[in-house]
């Protein structure tokens, strides 16, 4: 254990406050990216060709299972996102790609579980293969709008960031 770990005996307070600017940027960041890109994909799984044919309520499901891979990345993310400029366009970059990969590797694990329940285990791999066909085929339609999304999640989190410490 470290001195930055608060069970260590060697803990001593952050004195230049780094350390609860890196905290809320974090609970920020994870709130609006959850914010911003959920909604982005749900319209990606609504618009998903055979969506239409499952039950919507089962779609919308499938897309709230999304939310904490895009929350935990947001706030993964976030920290980096304070820093120079160089760091918020890789942050960004890294918003970009693992966006979508966080949504369907959450949605994933959701629907295994979903379909692991609702029946014997028969189905599961079929589910899991056809959730992952769609997600990147969604990805991929979208990808301009993600771009828009990750970019307004960058200027907002380092706004607000650099609010607080000025």
């Amino acid at each position: 254990m470290g001195p930055a770990n608060p069970w260590s005996p060697n803990w001593r307070p952050d004195p230049t406050g780094h350390r609860a600017i890196a905290i809320r940027s974090s609970r920020r960041g994870a709130l609006l990216a959850g914010v911003l890109l959920w909604p982005l994909v749900l319209l990606a799984t609504l618009t998903t060709p055979g969506a239409l044919d499952a039950d919507v309520r089962q779609v919308v499901l499938v897309a709230a299972l999304s939310w904490p891979g895009l929350a935990l990345l947001g706030a993964g993310l976030a920290p980096a996102a304070l820093g120079s400029r160089i760091d918020a366009t890789v942050a960004g970059i890294a918003l970009g790609i693992g966006a979508p990969i966080a949504a369907i590797t959450s949605a994933l694990i959701g629907v295994a579980i979903i379909a692991s329940i609702s029946s014997t285990g028969a189905g599961v791999g079929e589910a899991l293969g056809m959730t992952i066909r769609l997600g990147v085929l969604g990805a991929l339609r979208w990808a301009p709008l993600l771009v828009v999304v990750v970019i307004v999640w960058l200027v907002v989190v380092r706004q607000t960031g650099r609010r607080r410490t000025d």
